[in-house]
């Protein structure tokens, strides 16, 4: 498992955050022997089904220095720890419910250098906090997702898209975002990754 498949579509790496990207096999397989946060059939593909998906949104939109992202029932960390990597001047702050879950973020953050990664065990609904973006991947239907989030974004914009959710789903959403009634930009993401395995993934975006 190499990282040439991060090199292919993110070429412009730093020396610091290709050795990041390098580190994340051994460190996924480390910790999930011990708890188990990544399917035993996914773990051979981390590069394609986790890191390079969680850096679907990074085709969206690049978060800026300064910003705050809130990436929500994040399990092993994702997409939070390589959106961490990949911009290290945005605070990330990773919750979930499931505290083992979170011991596994803090350990690969803390292997990593990551001081711009906080990771928390706790309920998105119980998060004061504001945030610039929230971001997820697939925790549950969109009209159960944005109650838990909705009020926690900062007013002021300072991004291409106004502050808001960046959403990782797969599959038909019609019928899901239909039944949400939100008002949301698809991004496709086989319009921009050309692996088989990204054939029905999408960003999915709502203006906080």
């Amino acid at each position: 498992m190499t990282s040439d498949l991060i090199l292919k579509y993110f070429p412009s790496l730093t020396a610091q955050q290709l050795q990041q990207i390098n580190s994340l096999p051994e460190l996924y397989n480390f910790w999930n022997n011990q708890i188990n946060v990544i399917s035993r059939k996914d773990i051979d593909l981390l590069y394609e089904r986790h890191v390079l998906h969680s850096l679907g949104i990074a085709k969206i939109i690049s978060f800026l220095p300064g910003e705050i992202v809130l990436d929500v029932g994040t399990g092993g960390g994702f997409p939070g720890i390589p959106l961490a990597i990949l911009f290290p001047g945005t605070q990330f702050y990773l919750v979930d419910s499931i505290g083992k879950k979170i011991k596994v973020v803090q350990e690969v953050a803390k292997a990593l250098g990551l001081d711009n990664v906080t990771a928390t065990h706790q309920r998105a609904e119980q998060i004061n906090n504001k945030f610039d973006f929230v971001v997820s991947r697939a925790v549950t239907q969109l009209k159960d997702f944005y109650p838990w989030v909705k009020g926690k974004f900062n007013k002021q914009s300072k991004n291409t898209l106004p502050n808001g959710i960046l959403y990782l789903k797969g599959g038909d959403l019609a019928q899901e975002i239909a039944e949400s009634g939100l008002i949301v930009r698809q991004y496709r993401l086989k319009d921009y990754f050309s692996e088989d395995f990204f054939e029905t993934k999408q960003v999915i975006y709502i203006k906080g």
